[in-house]
């Protein structure tokens, strides 16, 4: 078993499952197979990330670029709902343990197709989108939620993604370089009772208990 120090107790390891991060009591990977169940006909067409990518009276086929990918569950999603998608993630760690998740999903005969529509990039979105003006009908960005104040933990799986990456500092950033990409659609993933991304009031968002995504349908250029 291969191994990589990232930050102080963390480690990226190779093992017989695939790539995975760990402080020795935590481990994550990448494991788009775990999604099978959402993968339903009847329960894909109701996740709210594909609700919110569609365009009212355009053909299928569009292309998301997913701004911040992460771990790209979202992204494996819209895939699976047939958008071709493009992953942008900034962070090596993060983006290695997407790309052992990918290249697994691409040799699993029930899921391959659907990886076959994800291209993952390793590099900043921001810097790159202003070079993008027209590939893609969508941009989905899903800022790392802030940290919370209350008592409530985040998720114990995603604390150690939260040591590599925190959340986005410079919203209005972000946003813009969204928009210089001009795109037909921005959908942006927020907690549920969270202020709109850089201030921004949406068109409409689309909400279930816990998140919501905040919809800005932009005029055609």
């Amino acid at each position: 078993m291969d191994e990589m120090n990232c930050l102080s107790g963390v480690k990226l390891i190779k093992t017989d499952g695939g790539l995975a991060l760990t402080d020795g009591k935590i481990e994550i990977k990448c494991d788009f197979s775990a999604l099978s169940r959402r993968l339903k006909p009847n329960n894909l067409g109701g996740e709210l990330v594909v609700r919110a990518a569609k365009i009212k009276n355009s053909a299928e086929g569009l292309t998301v670029i997913d701004a911040t990918a992460g771990m790209g569950e979202d992204s494996f999603l819209l895939a699976a709902a047939g958008f071709r998608v493009i992953l942008f993630e900034r962070d090596g760690v993060i983006s290695s343990l997407l790309s052992d998740g990918l290249e697994r999903a691409k040799a699993d005969h029930g899921i391959s197709e659907i990886a076959s529509r994800m291209e993952l990039r390793a590099e900043d979105s921001i810097a790159a989108l202003p070079s993008l003006v027209g590939v893609a009908d969508v941009i989905f960005l899903d800022p790392m939620f802030p940290e919370r104040t209350k008592s409530a933990e985040v998720k114990k799986k995603f604390q150690l993604i939260h040591g590599l990456e925190k959340p986005c500092a410079d919203e209005e950033e972000l946003f813009d370089a969204a928009l210089s990409a001009l795109p037909q659609k921005i959908i942006v993933k927020r907690p549920l009772k969270a202020p709109y991304l850089a201030g921004r009031k949406p068109g409409y968002s689309i909400s279930g208990k816990a998140i919501r995504y905040d919809c800005y349908v932009l005029p055609k250029k």
